[in-house]
């Protein structure tokens, strides 16, 4: 137990790979896998204030409208440039039956996000949730998020890698380059998992990869596709420089519910 204190990111880690490819020989990668791992080192390290903290950030919802907008319309505009970039290099124009009715998008949006065994839920409560502040304890937010990156891709990485699956290796970049935005989004929210999840709810709601059967069209929308997601991710780190270098911790909104948890917790670690 003492070894997994010390080690709270690695050890949640390596159960979360554990539990997630424990099921690929079943042609399956288990997605809950990161929400047990959060719980379980969680608990283990915490005890209920570390399952509180995890809870607050969850349903911390008094937040700047702004984020929200962000959260939305960052991961849709992503959408629409990758489509716009591919349509620009060749490919046929795509139809737009998704946007009819109008609760379509704001239906697809909703179910994405609350998928039980879907990435949202699963991942935004113990990657950002839970990681991303243990982080940044101890690093910077760059430093904090590269090492997300990384380790979130790697968690994936059979998605990409796997014929099984289906997804496109290029998604090893995109990966790392959402990552940055969802860390960005999480601290600018007073470390608000809520918003990430709305994010991540948001970034999968349109199947931009269905608009073009298998070809050329489809491959080269994966590639635009991470190519926009780079673009966001460069753009937050050159427009936003100073904030990356901060040590200062997600949970900062004074009267928030959870947050005298984190304190606490916080005081208790140093």
């Amino acid at each position: 137990m003492e070894l997994v204190r010390r080690h709270r990111v690695l050890s949640f880690f390596v159960l979360a790979y554990v539990l997630a490819w424990g099921a690929i020989p079943w042609g399956s990668f288990f997605a809950p896998g990161a929400l047990i791992a959060a719980l379980v080192v969680a608990g283990v390290t915490d005890g209920w204030s570390g399952l509180r903290d995890i809870g607050a950030r969850l349903t911390r919802w008094r937040v700047s409208w702004v984020w929200y907008m962000l959260a939305i319309a960052v991961p849709l505009g992503v959408d629409a440039l990758a489509v716009t970039l591919n349509v620009g290099a060749g490919a046929s124009a795509p139809a737009l039956e998704f946007l009819s009715p109008w609760y379509a998008l704001p239906l697809a949006l909703g179910m994405h996000m609350v998928s039980p065994m879907g990435g949202p839920i699963m991942e935004e409560p113990s990657f950002r949730g839970y990681a991303q502040p243990e982080l940044q304890r101890t690093r910077s937010r760059l430093g904090a998020t590269a090492i997300m990156a990384l380790a979130i891709s790697g968690w994936h990485a059979p998605l990409f890698l796997m014929w099984v699956f289906a997804a496109h290796p290029i998604g090893f970049v995109t990966t790392v380059a959402v990552t940055f935005f969802y860390g960005w989004l999480f601290n600018h929210a007073s470390g608000s998992a809520l918003l990430t999840l709305i994010a991540h709810g948001a970034e999968g709601s349109v199947r931009v990869t269905s608009f073009w059967a298998a070809g050329a069209d489809l491959e080269r929308l994966n590639w635009t596709y991470a190519i926009a997601w780079c673009l966001v991710a460069f753009v937050l780190l050159v427009a936003d420089r100073r904030y990356w270098v901060s040590h200062s911790p997600a949970d900062t909104m004074a009267g928030t519910a959870g947050s005298s948890a984190s304190s606490a917790t916080a005081r208790a670690r140093t």
